[in-house]
Protein backbone atom coordinates (compact mmCIF):
# COMPACT_ATOMS: atom_id res chain seq x y z
CA UNK A 1 0.00 0.00 0.00
CA UNK A 2 1.49 3.35 -0.95
CA UNK A 3 2.21 5.94 1.73
CA UNK A 4 -0.39 8.29 0.29
CA UNK A 5 -3.09 5.65 0.58
CA UNK A 6 -1.94 4.58 4.06
CA UNK A 7 -2.15 8.16 5.26
CA UNK A 8 -5.87 8.29 4.47
CA UNK A 9 -6.74 6.06 7.42
CA UNK A 10 -4.95 6.07 10.76
CA UNK A 11 -4.32 2.79 12.65
CA UNK A 12 -6.64 3.98 15.41
CA UNK A 13 -9.42 4.35 12.84
CA UNK A 14 -8.94 0.72 11.74
CA UNK A 15 -9.21 -0.47 15.33
CA UNK A 16 -12.25 1.71 15.99
CA UNK A 17 -14.02 0.44 12.88
CA UNK A 18 -13.24 -3.19 13.75
CA UNK A 19 -14.76 -2.72 17.19
CA UNK A 20 -17.84 -0.86 16.01
CA UNK A 21 -18.51 -3.42 13.27
CA UNK A 22 -18.01 -6.32 15.73
CA UNK A 23 -15.03 -7.67 13.76
CA UNK A 24 -12.40 -6.83 16.38
CA UNK A 25 -12.53 -10.08 18.34
CA UNK A 26 -12.33 -12.36 15.30
CA UNK A 27 -9.52 -10.31 13.76
CA UNK A 28 -7.65 -10.23 17.07
CA UNK A 29 -7.90 -14.01 17.35
CA UNK A 30 -6.75 -14.45 13.73
CA UNK A 31 -3.66 -12.33 14.36
CA UNK A 32 -2.92 -14.17 17.59
CA UNK A 33 -3.44 -17.52 15.81
CA UNK A 34 -0.82 -16.57 13.23
CA UNK A 35 1.60 -15.70 16.02
CA UNK A 36 1.03 -19.15 17.53
CA UNK A 37 1.62 -20.79 14.14
CA UNK A 38 4.89 -18.90 13.73
CA UNK A 39 6.00 -19.97 17.20
CA UNK A 40 5.18 -23.63 16.61
CA UNK A 41 6.75 -23.81 13.15
CA UNK A 42 10.01 -22.46 14.59
CA UNK A 43 9.91 -24.86 17.53
CA UNK A 44 9.23 -27.84 15.26
CA UNK A 45 11.54 -26.81 12.44
CA UNK A 46 8.78 -26.60 9.83
CA UNK A 47 10.15 -24.95 6.71
CA UNK A 48 9.09 -24.08 3.17
CA UNK A 49 11.02 -24.07 -0.05
CA UNK A 50 10.80 -20.94 -2.20
CA UNK A 51 9.51 -23.13 -5.02
CA UNK A 52 6.44 -24.06 -2.92
CA UNK A 53 5.44 -20.42 -2.52
CA UNK A 54 6.11 -19.74 -6.18
CA UNK A 55 4.03 -22.75 -7.25
CA UNK A 56 1.00 -21.57 -5.26
CA UNK A 57 1.44 -18.05 -6.59
CA UNK A 58 1.63 -19.29 -10.18
CA UNK A 59 -1.51 -21.37 -9.67
CA UNK A 60 -3.34 -18.37 -8.24
CA UNK A 61 -2.34 -16.18 -11.19
CA UNK A 62 -3.46 -18.82 -13.64
CA UNK A 63 -6.82 -19.29 -11.90
CA UNK A 64 -7.45 -15.54 -11.78
CA UNK A 65 -6.19 -14.91 -15.31
CA UNK A 66 -3.19 -12.86 -14.19
CA UNK A 67 -0.86 -14.36 -16.75
CA UNK A 68 1.02 -11.15 -17.58
CA UNK A 69 3.23 -9.35 -15.07
CA UNK A 70 1.28 -6.15 -15.72
CA UNK A 71 -1.98 -7.90 -14.82
CA UNK A 72 -0.53 -9.10 -11.53
CA UNK A 73 0.79 -5.63 -10.70
CA UNK A 74 -2.59 -4.10 -11.44
CA UNK A 75 -4.31 -6.69 -9.23
CA UNK A 76 -1.90 -6.03 -6.36
CA UNK A 77 -2.52 -2.30 -6.64
CA UNK A 78 -6.28 -2.87 -6.64
CA UNK A 79 -5.92 -4.97 -3.48
CA UNK A 80 -3.66 -2.27 -1.97
CA UNK A 81 -0.86 -4.72 -1.12
CA UNK A 82 2.71 -5.28 -2.26
CA UNK A 83 4.08 -8.38 -3.94
CA UNK A 84 6.05 -9.10 -0.76
CA UNK A 85 2.89 -8.94 1.38
CA UNK A 86 1.04 -11.22 -1.01
CA UNK A 87 3.85 -13.79 -0.95
CA UNK A 88 4.01 -13.52 2.85
CA UNK A 89 0.31 -14.40 2.99
CA UNK A 90 0.90 -17.44 0.80
CA UNK A 91 3.79 -18.48 3.01
CA UNK A 92 1.67 -18.14 6.16
CA UNK A 93 -1.07 -20.36 4.75
CA UNK A 94 1.38 -22.99 3.52
CA UNK A 95 3.16 -23.08 6.87
CA UNK A 96 -0.18 -23.53 8.66
CA UNK A 97 -1.04 -26.45 6.38
CA UNK A 98 2.35 -28.07 6.98
CA UNK A 99 2.11 -27.53 10.72
CA UNK A 100 -1.28 -29.26 10.83
CA UNK A 101 0.18 -32.33 9.20
CA UNK A 102 3.29 -32.35 11.41
CA UNK A 103 1.24 -32.07 14.58
CA UNK A 104 -1.76 -34.25 13.82
CA UNK A 105 -1.17 -36.17 10.58
CA UNK A 106 -0.44 -39.38 12.49
CA UNK A 107 -3.68 -39.00 14.49
CA UNK A 108 -6.09 -38.86 11.56
CA UNK A 109 -6.44 -42.60 10.97
CA UNK A 110 -6.96 -43.28 14.68
CA UNK A 111 -9.72 -40.65 14.90
CA UNK A 112 -11.35 -42.07 11.78
CA UNK A 113 -11.31 -45.65 13.08
CA UNK A 114 -12.60 -44.69 16.52
CA UNK A 115 -15.44 -42.63 15.04
CA UNK A 116 -15.99 -44.52 11.79
CA UNK A 117 -19.73 -44.93 12.19
CA UNK A 118 -20.16 -41.15 12.60
CA UNK A 119 -18.47 -40.60 9.23
CA UNK A 120 -21.04 -42.65 7.32
CA UNK A 121 -22.76 -40.39 4.81
CA UNK A 122 -26.18 -40.03 3.29
CA UNK A 123 -27.33 -38.13 0.26
CA UNK A 124 -30.87 -37.02 1.04
CA UNK A 125 -33.77 -34.80 0.11
CA UNK A 126 -36.25 -33.46 2.61
CA UNK A 127 -39.38 -31.37 2.86
CA UNK A 128 -39.81 -29.41 6.08
CA UNK A 129 -43.28 -28.08 6.88
CA UNK A 130 -44.84 -26.60 10.05
CA UNK A 131 -47.89 -28.87 10.27
CA UNK A 132 -48.08 -32.60 10.90
CA UNK A 133 -51.26 -33.03 8.82
CA UNK A 134 -49.63 -31.37 5.82
CA UNK A 135 -46.57 -33.62 6.17
CA UNK A 136 -48.80 -36.71 6.24
CA UNK A 137 -50.77 -35.55 3.17
CA UNK A 138 -47.57 -34.87 1.23
CA UNK A 139 -46.17 -38.26 2.22
CA UNK A 140 -49.25 -40.10 0.92
CA UNK A 141 -49.44 -38.00 -2.26
CA UNK A 142 -45.77 -38.70 -3.02
CA UNK A 143 -46.20 -42.39 -2.19
CA UNK A 144 -49.23 -42.61 -4.52
CA UNK A 145 -47.36 -40.61 -7.20
CA UNK A 146 -49.95 -37.87 -7.22
CA UNK A 147 -47.07 -35.42 -6.92
CA UNK A 148 -43.32 -35.89 -7.17
CA UNK A 149 -41.18 -35.41 -4.11
CA UNK A 150 -39.23 -32.65 -5.88
CA UNK A 151 -42.34 -30.72 -6.88
CA UNK A 152 -43.73 -30.99 -3.35
CA UNK A 153 -40.46 -29.69 -1.92
CA UNK A 154 -40.44 -26.82 -4.38
CA UNK A 155 -43.99 -25.83 -3.46
CA UNK A 156 -44.27 -26.46 0.27
CA UNK A 157 -40.92 -26.38 2.07
CA UNK A 158 -40.58 -23.56 4.59
CA UNK A 159 -37.01 -22.73 3.51
CA UNK A 160 -36.58 -20.70 0.28
CA UNK A 161 -33.16 -22.20 -0.51
CA UNK A 162 -34.43 -25.73 -0.08
CA UNK A 163 -37.43 -24.94 -2.26
CA UNK A 164 -35.06 -23.80 -5.00
CA UNK A 165 -33.04 -27.02 -4.71
CA UNK A 166 -36.24 -29.13 -4.62
CA UNK A 167 -35.36 -30.41 -1.17
CA UNK A 168 -31.79 -31.52 -1.85
CA UNK A 169 -29.61 -31.30 1.26
CA UNK A 170 -26.45 -32.77 -0.25
CA UNK A 171 -24.16 -35.34 1.37
CA UNK A 172 -24.38 -35.31 5.15
CA UNK A 173 -22.37 -37.13 7.80
CA UNK A 174 -24.21 -39.15 10.42
CA UNK A 175 -22.85 -36.87 13.16
CA UNK A 176 -24.32 -33.78 11.48
CA UNK A 177 -27.90 -35.06 11.89
CA UNK A 178 -29.91 -34.95 15.12
CA UNK A 179 -29.48 -38.38 16.81
CA UNK A 180 -33.16 -39.32 16.52
CA UNK A 181 -33.12 -38.46 12.81
CA UNK A 182 -29.79 -40.19 12.16
CA UNK A 183 -31.13 -43.44 13.63
CA UNK A 184 -34.09 -43.39 11.23
CA UNK A 185 -32.18 -42.29 8.14
CA UNK A 186 -29.31 -44.75 8.49
CA UNK A 187 -31.74 -47.54 9.31
CA UNK A 188 -33.45 -47.01 5.94
CA UNK A 189 -32.53 -48.17 2.45
CA UNK A 190 -31.28 -46.14 -0.47
CA UNK A 191 -34.24 -44.72 -2.39
CA UNK A 192 -36.66 -45.08 0.54
CA UNK A 193 -39.29 -42.45 1.33
CA UNK A 194 -39.58 -42.10 5.10
CA UNK A 195 -42.74 -41.41 7.05
CA UNK A 196 -42.92 -37.87 8.49
CA UNK A 197 -40.73 -37.20 11.50
CA UNK A 198 -41.34 -34.36 13.96
CA UNK A 199 -38.31 -32.43 15.16
CA UNK A 200 -39.06 -29.54 17.52
CA UNK A 201 -41.93 -27.59 15.93
CA UNK A 202 -41.45 -28.79 12.34
CA UNK A 203 -42.28 -31.95 10.43
CA UNK A 204 -39.85 -33.61 7.99
CA UNK A 205 -40.62 -35.80 4.99
CA UNK A 206 -37.34 -37.39 3.89
CA UNK A 207 -36.23 -39.18 0.75
CA UNK A 208 -33.05 -41.18 1.30
CA UNK A 209 -31.19 -40.91 -1.97
CA UNK A 210 -28.07 -42.95 -1.19
CA UNK A 211 -26.30 -44.34 1.87
CA UNK A 212 -22.50 -44.43 1.82
CA UNK A 213 -20.17 -46.26 4.18
CA UNK A 214 -17.38 -44.15 5.64
CA UNK A 215 -14.12 -43.97 3.68
CA UNK A 216 -11.00 -42.05 4.65
CA UNK A 217 -10.90 -39.91 1.52
CA UNK A 218 -8.53 -36.99 1.02
CA UNK A 219 -11.43 -34.65 1.72
CA UNK A 220 -12.31 -36.36 5.00
CA UNK A 221 -8.65 -36.55 6.02
CA UNK A 222 -8.36 -32.79 5.56
CA UNK A 223 -11.55 -32.23 7.54
CA UNK A 224 -10.37 -34.36 10.46
CA UNK A 225 -6.97 -32.68 10.37
CA UNK A 226 -8.58 -29.23 10.38
CA UNK A 227 -10.80 -30.18 13.33
CA UNK A 228 -7.89 -31.52 15.38
CA UNK A 229 -5.83 -28.42 14.66
CA UNK A 230 -8.71 -26.05 15.40
CA UNK A 231 -9.40 -27.75 18.73
CA UNK A 232 -5.73 -27.40 19.67
CA UNK A 233 -5.62 -23.78 18.50
CA UNK A 234 -8.70 -22.88 20.55
CA UNK A 235 -6.96 -24.24 23.62
CA UNK A 236 -3.84 -22.18 22.89
CA UNK A 237 -5.86 -19.02 22.30
CA UNK A 238 -7.89 -19.46 25.48
CA UNK A 239 -4.72 -19.97 27.49
CA UNK A 240 -3.03 -16.84 26.11
CA UNK A 241 -6.12 -14.67 26.46
CA UNK A 242 -6.98 -15.79 29.98
CA UNK A 243 -3.48 -15.85 31.51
Amino acid sequence: MSNSISALVEPEEFVSWLKKSLHYKSTFRDVLSQRIVERETQLRGVQLADTEVQSVGDEFRLTHQLEKAADTIAWLEAEMITAEEWEAGIRDRLLTTKLKDVMFGAEVERVFIENRVNFDQVSLYQIVVPYGQLAQELFYQIEEREISFFEAAHLYDIDPKRRQSCGYEGKLYRWSLPPELAAIVFGASSGELLRPVQLNDNHHVILVDRLMDAELSDELRTEILDNLFEEWMQGELNYLINH
